[in-house]
């Protein structure tokens, strides 16, 4: 007698473990590819350092590893691949630091090539590494329910990882992206960030296209910047939450007067995890076009979210055009609203943000005063990437800002 309720359960779990295995197959593939290209890269460097400096020997080097690589192997050992691995050696030299033997598939230098999966250099006593082959976690106890599906995880990373390290989740592509920046606190940042988020190769793209690390850092201290290379973006204040400028250009919108507020809206919805990854880590979607009423009058909040970090409702105001002073005092009634009839025990004051085109600092000052600027904020959007030119321009204007600020300057 067949029971198709138990089978559909017996099959959900066959399904759920062929899933897991294959992702941590590739995971495996990936890091043995990275590991590969790591150890590639110090054999060049390393041929390249003993004595032989006269000019023109480097290139002369590649060109013939290009060849001879891709007459034994096919496609994929060009000059400028080769550059990538020597390059990544040089900037990654701790990256086998921390590493557990279990770590990675078993690849052997100074052996022939065998059926074992292993990469033949040459013969060099001290240059021999052996990476035995994952172990899979053994799994859960089987159980005929829905919630008892068997999930394979890759074996966990050790908490002592640090930036610069191996890492199973950054692919070979990840580390090719991340070799284009030159200083090692920003590349810090980005792994740490891609790690954390679990981007993937090409969102880690589009945030450094974005400049997200020049964009969080340029209302640091050097304190602050230090931290922002070890740790990554912490979240431990509103101020910490939200980036001036927003970078929107996923929506595909041209930069003209006459956009309009719901045409911008429609775009967000539209994008919204787009949306989410550039507002950054904790914000949950709630609703568009929230209905509050006082006393039969009718007001909508354009989006709502709520932060999970900092344990409060965020609402969002769109505007097309300059921001004024009667935009900021329409959010203010939002979050007294908000903070009045809608949060609950264990929420946070409500925080809100303006996302306009463009704004002047001088009448938000006046307008919030200190007590409401610690709710209200005000960012600019842009509908393009900004140019490190428009970045260096926006870093002076607010370093010009917090000097005029400051007690006692005209």
């Amino acid at each position: 007698m067949k029971h198709p309720l138990k089978n559909k359960h017996v099959y959900l779990r066959i399904r759920q473990i062929l899933e897991s295995a294959r992702v941590s197959a590739a995971r495996s593939v990936n890091t043995a590819q990275v590991f590969a290209n790591w150890l590639i890269g110090r054999e060049i460097v390393e041929e390249e350092q003993q004595g032989k400096r006269r000019a023109g020997y480097g290139e002369e080097l590649l060109k013939d590893l290009s060849q001879r690589l891709t007459k034994d192997y096919g496609k994929g050992w060009s000059v400028r691949n080769l550059e990538y691995c020597r390059n990544f050696y040089v900037k990654y030299p701790s990256l086998l630091e921390g590493q557990k033997s279990n770590a990675l598939r078993s690849i052997s230098l100074g052996t022939p090539a065998t059926g074992e999966n292993r990469i033949s250099n040459s013969p060099r006593s001290e240059s021999t590494a052996e990476l035995d082959a994952e172990k899979i976690p053994k799994p859960p106890p089987r159980d005929s329910s829905n919630s008892g599906l068997v999930q394979l995880g890759y074996v966990p990373r050790n908490e002592t990882w640090q930036p610069g390290q191996l890492h199973p989740n950054l692919s070979w592509t990840h580390y090719r992206t991340l070799l284009r920046l030159d200083r090692s606190d920003t590349r810090a940042f980005y792994e740490i960030e891609a790690v954390k988020n679990n981007w993937s190769a090409r969102e880690l793209e589009r945030q450094i296209n974005s400049l997200l690390f020049e964009r969080l850092a340029k209302s640091k201290d050097k304190a602050g910047l230090i931290r922002l290379a070890k740790k990554g973006h912490e979240i431990q204040s509103p101020d910490d939450v939200f980036k001036d400028p927003l970078v929107m250009e996923f929506l595909g919108l041209p930069e003209t007067p006459r956009l309009v507020e719901s045409e911008l809206e429609a775009a967000l919805i539209n994008n919204l995890q787009a949306f989410l990854l550039e507002l950054g880590k904790g914000f949950a979607f709630v609703a568009r076009q929230q209905r509050l009423t006082l006393d039969g009058d009718h007001f909508y909040v354009d989006l709502v979210f709520y932060h999970t970090v900092l344990k409060c409702y965020v609402l969002i105001d769109l505007k097309v055009g300059k921001l004024t002073h009667q935009d900021l005092g329409q959010l203010q009634l939002y979050v007294n609203y908000f903070d009045r009839e809608r949060i609950t025990a264990g929420d946070n004051p409500t925080l809100g943000l303006i996302l306009c085109t463009d704004k002047n600092d001088a009448v938000v000052q006046y307008t919030l005063g200190e007590t409401q600027k610690k709710q209200i904020f005000t960012s600019r959007y842009k509908l393009h990437l900004p140019t490190e030119a428009e970045l260096k321009a926006e870093i002076q204007r607010e370093l010009r800002e917090l000097v005029r600020r400051k007690p006692g300057t005209p």
